[in-house]
């Protein structure tokens, strides 16, 4: 697999640099989201990782999908410029997520869950499966799966690493520290960055010491029944992820009947935002397999 060509943020389409944050209020919270692309057929609803908002989707994930397919990302509960406290488990997350997408009269709809938001995203599956059609786990692990309850040193370290560097965390947490990986971390940071204008409220202490309770406690809860899931799965994740160890992405497509698997080699953590130019094209394969 060859690696990613060069990019910038002016290589970014305009659309997710423009798109409007709107708000909805459903089971008495207020939901912060944005949409983009076609409408009509079933959308595709984006699940956000651990301390992230809506300005840290990758708009070289998010253009390129919205072009041809109705994209909403939002803020679940407490995060960003959503209402309420940060739940702390996992399991209330995925509530939330429900009462959000049936508050936009969606009745069915595909997933794209990134690191805790591909656990979200697996309790959807389970506990709704009538609401999900196809879904894409990036960078995740099983409910159970354990390793997770070491986030917390791990976390800590890269967040040390990024004080006496005065580099953003995730130059640790999602790319390895190779010279192809410190470049994709430059130019993932820098896209995220694209975006000026209308940005949204930095996620709070209460919602930060939340997630990472929830993402603790998934650790030691009993495991999904995976083999239960009958959706079309795509598991993607890259070969060193420091977070969520790649195994558990190789565990997850094993334990799915219908599961696709691709790990990305030279990558970790963001191995979905470093190999864009490739996630993005078996994405949209996959959602628009019959």
């Amino acid at each position: 697999m060859s690696p990613p060509p060069p990019t910038s943020p002016t290589s970014a389409d305009a659309a997710w640099r423009t798109a409007p944050t709107r708000t909805i209020t459903a089971g008495g919270v207020t939901f912060a989201y944005r949409e983009l692309g076609p409408r009509g057929g079933v959308p595709l609803v984006f699940l956000h990782h651990f301390t992230a908002v809506l300005d840290d989707w990758d708009p070289l994930v998010i253009n390129p999908i919205a072009a041809t397919r109705h994209v909403i990302t939002f803020d679940n509960r407490g995060v960003g410029g959503s209402s309420g406290s940060v739940p702390h488990t996992i399991d209330a997350m995925a509530a939330d997520a429900v009462t959000f997408i049936r508050g936009l009269g969606h009745e069915q709809v595909d997933l794209l869950g990134f690191s805790l938001g591909g656990g979200v995203a697996q309790a959807i599956i389970v506990e709704h499966p009538e609401l999900v059609r196809r879904a894409i786990l990036a960078g995740t692990g099983p409910r159970g799966g354990g390793g997770i309850e070491k986030m917390n040193q791990i976390a800590g370290l890269a967040y040390l690493k990024a004080a006496l560097t005065r580099l953003d965390p995730r130059n640790f947490l999602f790319f390895p520290r190779t010279p192809a990986g410190k470049q994709a971390a430059t130019e993932y940071l820098a896209r995220l960055k694209d975006r000026t204008e209308d940005r949204d409220k930095r996620i709070s202490m209460q919602a930060r010491l939340a997630q990472l309770k929830a993402i603790r406690g998934a650790a030691g809860e009993t495991p999904h029944d995976l083999g239960r899931i009958q959706q079309p799965i795509f598991v993607a994740n890259g070969d060193n992820d420091l977070m969520v160890a790649s195994s558990h992405s190789v565990d997850i497509a094993r334990r799915i009947p219908n599961a696709k698997l691709t790990i990305y080699p030279d990558s970790g953590h963001g191995g979905v935002f470093q190999y864009h130019h490739q996630f993005v094209p078996e994405v949209l394969e996959f959602l628009e397999a019959s």
